[in-house]
């Protein structure tokens, strides 16, 4: 039996949006301000939000449970299985000793605290972002940060801000690559269009996430080294967006980011140096804060080896984004399985399609080509190069499963909940209320992409909800489809820092277990100031910047 989603269910848009935003409301609420522990938080949102499905929406129970079972198996592969893995490499670095050698080689590069951020949040995490994507860079760059030395809150807010502007071009351009499939966009117009959204933000993001750090005085001290970051970033990200493809845009802006920073830092460095590893102001974490501990000059043959595990890492998680890999190996183990009661058994309505249209739900095991067994390689292979023996390495992963085990059980709990509201239509009746905004659609539609990427934790998952009714918006409004479609991806990334499964994969990488909420707190005026800054920068060129809009390539 077909179930139609309903996005109006009262009769009435007003309560029928306030309803449909009951679980987002209960989560972040829980999360943010009663301090409850994040699985705990996730799994009342998850009751809401079974609650409003069945009983205001009128979905099947039966099938409602369904689809947030097939929600939290999408928890465990792909995204829980990043952050198993990268933990575990930590922990084998760490244990032996290499990832001490690692954070002196590179406090070597500078002591700066600033520009370490650049370097490791900034450009590192995007090159991590543009070859891996979901969560990998944010569990990197913080389990990084955490052992120079910076407070847990800096290491993972702070990774979180940095890890914006590459999102939308992501695991290979995966998010624009799925936009353009599913909904019928031109690939290169639309990401030619995403290429003259985000280069303006990827110069302005490293100066915001400096001032966050250390102020404004602290950030006027660097403004040269940010400003090289940022332009060797962004023109780059212009340049492959607009004339090649989605696919290497963040591999290459971010391996000329690095480059021309540590090139500029050869001959440049701030004349007050910066080693305070604390957030200014008020850092609910700042107690736990290790003390600075004396750099030690290493030997070539230690700097390579303490680097190895991590251009292990590097290469393999290259190489299994290569969509002809990724199809190698589905082709050798890509079980399907098609979600029993709930595959095409739910149909999208007009408007938010042409046409009603079935919902599939077919789970895909493919353990062989996912990111996390790319990290899992790597690890092993890191251990047996640190002389680990076997017993050693499977203790050390064992350890790692208990030590991760509560974020395991969020992941899935708040993609069980992401999942839920797709397949009810309660997320499709909130971007429905960003579409009845008229002239000020082009900022609104805008904030439907950072709602969505909040909601998924996918600006992939948020294309694939949003960017049909984008779209439809824009053609009814007489704008741009191409414009909104990229709005819809340049928006979302602002949504990433505040989206539940990243803020978990934070305080996992940096073992601050059950303090998800300070983290929200912390980054959640910064993603919504942002996310409206782009709002506004697509306002203009829908508007005052016509010529933005010219296909150029």
């Amino acid at each position: 039996m077909i179930w139609q989603q309903v996005y109006d269910p009262i009769g009435n848009m007003v309560v029928s949006t306030l309803l449909a935003a009951i679980p987002v409301v209960v989560m972040l609420a829980a999360l943010g301000f009663f301090h409850i522990k994040a699985h705990i938080a996730a799994g009342m949102g998850l009751i809401a939000a079974l609650l409003v499905a069945i009983f205001a929406y009128g979905m099947p129970a039966d099938m409602a449970g369904r689809a947030a079972l097939f929600g939290g198996f999408t928890g465990l592969l792909p995204i829980g299985w990043i952050v198993l893995n990268i933990i575990f490499l930590h922990q084998l670095t760490e244990q032996n000793g290499s990832f001490k050698v690692l954070q002196d080689s590179l406090s070597g590069i500078t002591e700066d605290r600033r520009i370490q951020l650049l370097l490791i949040a900034f450009c590192f995490g995007a090159f991590f972002e543009g070859a891996a994507g979901f969560g990998t860079p944010v569990a990197v760059t913080a389990a990084i940060l955490i052992g120079l030395g910076f407070s847990p809150l800096a290491a993972s807010g702070l990774s979180l801000i940095a890890n914006t502007a590459p999102v939308a071009f992501g695991a290979l351009g995966t998010p624009v690559i799925t936009l353009a499939k599913v909904h019928g966009y031109d690939l290169m117009e639309v990401t030619a269009m995403i290429g003259r959204q985000l280069p303006f933000f990827s110069v302005l993001v490293p100066f915001w996430l400096i001032w966050a750090f250390a102020g404004r005085k602290g950030m006027i001290e660097i403004w040269p080294a940010i400003l090289v970051a940022g332009l060797s970033f962004a023109i780059p990200q212009f340049l492959v967006s607009n004339y090649i493809g989605p696919e290497l845009v963040d591999i290459i802006a971010a391996i000329v980011s690095m480059a021309c920073l540590v090139g500029f830092l050869r001959v440049w460095q701030p004349k007050k140096i910066w080693t305070s590893a604390s957030l200014r102001g008020k850092d609910v974490s700042a107690s736990e804060v290790k003390p600075p501990q004396p750099i030690v000059k290493h030997s070539r043959e230690a700097l390579i080896a303490a680097w190895m595990p991590w251009v292990i890492l590097s290469i393999f998680v290259f190489i299994w984004g290569l969509p002809s890999v990724k199809a190698w190996l589905n082709g050798i183990f890509a079980p399907a399985f098609p979600m029993s009661g709930l595959h095409n058994l739910i149909e999208k309505v007009p408007p938010v399609v042409p046409q009603p249209t079935k919902e599939g739900a077919v789970y895909t095991l493919n353990l062989l080509s996912a990111t996390g067994t790319a990290i899992l390689l790597s690890a092993v292979i890191s251990g047996f190069f640190m002389k680990y023996n076997p017993v050693a390495i499977v203790r050390t992963f064992l350890k790692t499963i208990w030590l991760v085990r509560f974020s395991l059980l969020t992941i899935v709990l708040m993609l069980a909940l992401g999942t839920l509201t797709r397949y009810s239509g309660t997320d499709t009746t909130l971007g429905l209320a960003f579409a009845n905004t008229g002239v000020l659609y082009p900022f609104f539609g805008t904030l439907m992409g950072w709602l969505g990427v909040a909601l998924t934790g996918s600006d992939t998952a948020s294309n694939v909800l949003f960017g049909g009714m984008q779209k439809v918006a824009a053609d009814q409004l007489g704008l741009s489809p191409n414009l909104m479609g990229a709005a819809n991806s340049s928006g979302g990334v602002m949504g990433k820092m505040i989206d539940a499964q990243s803020i978990v994969v934070a305080s996992t990488a940096t073992r601050w277990f059950n303090h998800e909420g300070d983290i929200l707190r912390y980054v959640f005026f910064h993603s919504i100031a942002l996310a409206c800054l782009v709002g506004l920068y697509v306002t203009m060129q829908a508007y005052v910047w016509p010529f933005t809009l010219m296909v150029v390539h």
